[in-house]
């Protein structure tokens, strides 16, 4: 079976690959929803932790979803916010514990979370995003195999269980696609049963999970590839969290298709814009090793020069580089909107290439 070609949401066919921006409480930090279409890009991951803790969920059904909330019309994929609960909890940076029921999680003094599979998949319900992430048990970097095995058989559980959660709620198609996380930390052995045995549970897309950088800080596709060898063909890779553009680009080339990273609008917002070492997008040549580079809004503070002359944004067709570091300095706000908005087009230009547009 040939790997999927496209993203199907309720309007349209995105073509494959895609970079979704994490929309974590259903928006784009510093942009509005017409600002993120403006960039070309074709949709937006939520978080479903995070919008289930602060979201009404009445508001929520009167609205029909997360999408007509937002005023948005693009792609949505709901991810569980399994990693960032996981996190803050083995981190102690919040009180909570990681239970075979679920995650509890203590959000005040006198407000308590139990955040289960199954309140996970009927939250996401209300959301109705074209795509559901399960809630996994994330394997922290440095992990025994002992603990990373118990994160995989904990991940498999509440798979099966978001699975017959979702197969209740869905019976019938329509239905959004559901994607299974693999997790196993470095350990290529439990990374093969966990994605081996969330197979056999069936799901439309199967996750590379988890920390996927090394000790060294390198890149581990080592992992990336154990995973894309035992997930059956034809069904979605998506590389969780991977947002370097040399990244995506490795991955493209073992077989995943969807991507989702907070990098491009965190680096924006601390003067961080990525340029292309091109002087049109016809002369962006992905195939050299420093294809592009990181301008940084300091150095431009007398220039009359676009931040990228490959680049069609609204920052680059109407601002120059001096224009942009004085708005730095007196207006952030506006500044970090249109360098969020030139990263986000520098991604939407990245997945035009990968498609094979011109």
């Amino acid at each position: 079976m040939n790997a999927p070609r496209y993203f199907k949401t309720p309007d349209s066919k995105l073509k494959l690959p895609v970079f979704f921006p994490d929309a974590t409480r259903a928006v784009v930090k510093t942009l509005d929803s017409q600002d993120i279409k403006s960039t070309g890009t074709p949709g937006i991951l939520v978080n479903t932790y995070h919008l289930y803790r602060d979201l009404d969920r009445q508001l929520l059904s009167q609205f029909g979803g997360i999408r007509l909330f937002m005023g948005w019309d693009g792609g949505v994929i709901s991810d569980s916010g399994g990693f960032q609960v996981m996190s803050l909890i083995k981190s102690k940076k919040v009180n909570g514990e990681i239970i075979d029921k679920g995650v509890v999680i203590q959000v005040s003094r006198s407000r308590k979370i139990i955040f289960t599979p199954e309140v996970s998949i009927r939250f996401q319900a209300l959301l109705q995003p074209d795509m559901m992430v399960v809630l996994d048990d994330f394997t922290p970097p440095g992990a025994s195999h002992r603990v990373a095995q118990r994160t995989v058989d904990r991940t498999v559980d509440w798979a099966r269980r978001c699975r017959q959660e979702f197969t209740k709620l869905y019976p019938t198609p329509p239905r959004p696609y559901l994607l299974a996380v693999v997790q196993g930390g470095d350990f290529g052995d439990l990374r093969r049963e966990c994605a081996q045995r969330l197979a056999a549970i069936g799901f439309d897309g199967f996750g590379y999970g988890g920390w996927p950088v090394k000790a060294n800080d390198d890149f581990d596709y080592e992992t990336g590839q154990v995973i894309a060898d035992n997930t059956p063909a034809g069904y979605f890779l998506y590389g969780l969290g991977i947002g370097k553009p040399e990244d995506i680009i490795g991955c493209v080339k073992q077989g995943y298709q969807i991507f989702d990273c907070v990098l491009p609008t965190r680096d924006a917002r601390h003067r961080r814009l990525y340029v292309y070492q091109a002087n049109s997008f016809k002369t962006i040549n992905l195939k050299k090793k420093n294809f592009y580079s990181f301008y940084d809004v300091k150095k431009g503070k007398t220039s009359g020069q676009p931040v990228s002359r490959a680049c069609d944004c609204l920052l680059c067709r109407h601002y120059s580089r001096a224009y942009l570091a004085h708005l730095f300095q007196v207006e952030p706000a506006a500044a970090m909107r249109l360098a969020t908005i030139h990263n986000l087009r520098f991604y939407s230009l990245l997945m035009a290439l990968l498609q094979g547009k011109s």
